[in-house]
């Protein structure tokens, strides 16, 4: 994986198969129902899921659009697709580009995108393709997670990181959180046309089983896998351990703040 596919969000299958098994549980499965709550998504309803991954959001609306709904997720990653493809076969999975939706206009009630907009090419392009592919009286929903400050483990992460293995690979970990600024959110979302949008920002907690696990999703699931090899890993888990008792019951197990913010827009 290169220094920019790692920034950019791609993944191998084996790093896919590790964000699924950790990163859906401990961060988004928990944002699928706000959500599909804030786009509304209904039974009899189609939707797509635009930066799908391995399908956490599309999988919650393929529940909420039954009986007689249709539900499409689409990623650029092969590997994510085909981790999200284990889970539910009644979901179309398509491999494609936000930039350039393979789908014909007005054909969705809801587009959804969990987490994405940080990382597209062209931001800008990919909002105008959502405006293009729903309809009339339909709703796009978006997330992307708060500053990093407001999320103090990944505040913590980052600072570590960087004091351990420099600012490249401390800028990978603070790519996700690279829309956290309201009015920057606000900015992208005004330039794809999404100016009318409401943004509101939720509480949301992490939650990992242990800081090993916390690492091992970042490094070999994520970001990091360029900048931190085996050695690194242990001497980061070693670090963390060390130093991150704030964020850990007696048990081990980590929790801290990791707040979002939603936007919805209605098309009218």
């Amino acid at each position: 994986m290169t220094t920019q596919a790692a920034i950019a969000g791609q993944v191998s299958t084996t790093a896919a198969e590790i964000y699924d098994e950790i990163f859906v549980p401990a961060l988004f499965g928990a944002w699928a129902g706000p959500l599909c709550d804030r786009a509304r998504v209904a039974p009899g309803q189609t939707v797509l899921d635009v930066a799908c991954g391995t399908g956490a959001t599309t999988r919650e609306a393929v529940r909420r659009v039954s009986p007689g709904g249709g539900v499409t997720g689409l990623d650029r990653n092969e590997g994510m697709l085909a981790v999200a493809a284990t889970h539910a076969d009644e979901i179309e999975w398509v491999e494609g580009l936000a930039e350039a939706l393979p789908f014909t206009d007005g054909e969705f009630d809801a587009v959804l995108c969990q987490f994405g907009v940080m990382f597209f090419d062209n931001r800008t392009q990919a909002l105008n393709e959502m405006r293009r592919v729903v309809r009339p009286n339909g709703r796009i929903a978006l997330s992307v997670w708060d500053r990093a400050e407001n999320s103090p483990g990944y505040a913590e992460m980052i600072g570590l990181i960087e004091s351990m293995f420099g600012a490249q690979a401390a800028d990978a970990l603070r790519a996700p959180f690279n829309l956290g600024d309201r009015h920057e959110f606000q900015n992208v979302l005004n330039a794809g046309g999404l100016d009318a949008a409401h943004i509101t920002t939720e509480p949301g907690v992490a939650r990992f089983a242990s800081i090993r696990e916390w690492v091992r999703m970042d490094v070999r699931g994520w970001t990091l896998s360029d900048f931190i090899d085996d050695d690194g890993f242990e001497a980061l888990v070693a670090a963390a351990e060390e130093t991150f008792g704030q964020f850990t019951n007696p048990e081990g197990a980590v929790e801290f703040p990791a707040p979002a913010h939603i936007a919805v827009w209605e098309y009218h």
